[in-house]
């Protein structure tokens, strides 16, 4: 089964200028994060201009569009487009956008220690390097995940049947991660991260279940597939994903974005999960928070079990039971 099954409900937010731009769960503060997210999704030629403005975005602030097309080897109409397309009105405002993102770096403080990691790297660049692209991505995804679309998806997971939680790869150990705090909290949810496996449980959703596929590109096959089975029995479906307009997006009724960056020796698949992972602490506080009772006492019993099972708690001399035979 395909993923482009059933009508796209993913809502198109509002952009600063009044027009289309975005998706469900995208609310952007930095260009740059906007940019890199929407990037897969832009014709070619756009490309060339987001590569661009990527490569040296503090340049392009006080560049002319003229200069800026010619670096691109493109016109300044598509500029202008490219512009449109990421949801900023036209270049004076991209230019306005990156000159704030700019003042903002510079008041922080922060510091660019890159991304790209190479061969020749020494081991306290590579630490260094794997530091800033873990808290960047922290801070962006922090920064642009939309606060309203984040308290749906709670209130859907905090009421739902059931939950299933699927994919595959790197997004697999955060898919067993949300599942696994999810169930400690008592709520039912599963994990599944064998397409064949999420298939069959998504066969078997109904209204009242929710479905959850966590993929950084948004394109892959299988948790596409996954998520578009369990909406076509009516399960409530979200996408926890890097880029609002890819094809997962079609096939959810809510759809959560990460920043992440991808970088050499596929750090991407390192700073991905980071990402994600800050987003399903955000929705499993939301869910313990709106059962917090029922929570806070499964979180006791779930404590009380395997902490006897610490070598604190046998060199207190209490023994965990035995299985009988």
């Amino acid at each position: 089964m395909r993923a482009r099954l059933g009508r796209q409900v993913v809502a198109r937010a509002s952009d600063d200028s009044g027009g289309s731009g975005g998706s469900e769960g995208f609310r952007v503060s930095s260009p740059l994060v906007r940019i890199r997210s929407l990037l897969p999704g832009l014709a070619r030629a756009e490309q060339r201009v987001a590569e661009v403005v990527l490569a040296d975005a503090a340049s392009v602030a006080h560049r002319s569009i003229t200069t800026v097309a010619e670096a691109a080897g493109t016109s300044e109409t598509t500029v202008t487009r490219f512009c449109k397309a990421i949801g900023i009105g036209g270049y004076p405002e991209l230019r306005l956008a990156l000159a704030v993102e700019a003042a903002r770096s510079a008041a922080s403080g922060s510091r660019e220690v890159g991304g790209d990691i190479g061969p020749g790297d020494r081991l306290v660049d590579v630490v260094a390097k794997v530091a800033f692209a873990d808290a960047r991505a922290v801070e962006e995804t922090a920064d642009q995940l939309d606060i309203a679309v984040l308290d749906s998806v709670v209130e859907v997971l905090a009421a739902a049947n059931r939950v299933d939680v699927c994919a595959v790869g790197a997004s697999a150990f955060v898919a067993l991660d949300l599942q696994r705090k999810l169930h400690r909290i008592g709520r039912t949810a599963f994990a599944w991260t064998d397409v064949y496996m999420a298939l069959t449980s998504a066969a078997l959703l109904t209204p009242g279940d929710v479905a959850v596929g966590v993929s950084h590109t948004g394109s892959t096959l299988e948790t596409v597939d996954a998520l578009a089975r369990a909406r076509l029995n009516g399960a409530c479906t979200v996408a926890i994903t890097n880029f609002p307009r890819s094809p997962i997006t079609e096939v959810a009724d809510h759809v959560l974005t990460t920043a992440a960056r991808e970088t050499t020796f596929r750090a991407g698949a390192l700073v991905s999960r980071t990402a994600q992972l800050t987003v399903v602490d955000c929705l499993f506080i939301g869910v313990a928070q709106r059962h917090h009772e029922s929570a806070q006492r499964a979180l006791a019993s779930t404590h009380e079990a395997i902490s006897a099972r610490g070598l604190d708690a046998r060199a207190d001399g209490r023994r965990a039971p035995r299985s009988r035979r």
